[in-house]
């Protein structure tokens, strides 16, 4: 008796699982940047993406993310847990 076992659709969800991290931290910078406080535009473009890493490279950082600014309360990085979270879900299905 011989048994073939196919694993090419296996194989290919774990492709895109493995390409999940990387998707999932571009879009959770695009929705940091979006929501960081723009007066001046430098917040915005001295953030940036270092592999998966989202990087504010700007002294008031912190203070934006504690809520200092009139512009969002919230800060930038608890909004931004909660959508990669909700990104999570949509690309694993869970």
């Amino acid at each position: 008796m011989t048994i073939r076992v196919d694993i090419s659709d296996a194989l290919a969800n774990f492709k895109q699982l493995a390409e999940v991290p990387d998707q999932v931290a571009q879009d959770a910078y695009e929705y940091f940047r979006g929501i960081t406080p723009r007066r001046t535009g430098n917040a915005q473009r001295r953030t940036s993406l270092r592999d998966t890493t989202i990087v504010a490279d700007y002294a008031y950082a912190q203070r934006l993310d504690e809520g200092y600014s009139s512009q969002n309360r919230a800060g930038m990085t608890g909004p931004t847990q909660k959508e990669i979270e909700r990104l999570m879900r949509r690309y694993t299905g869970k």
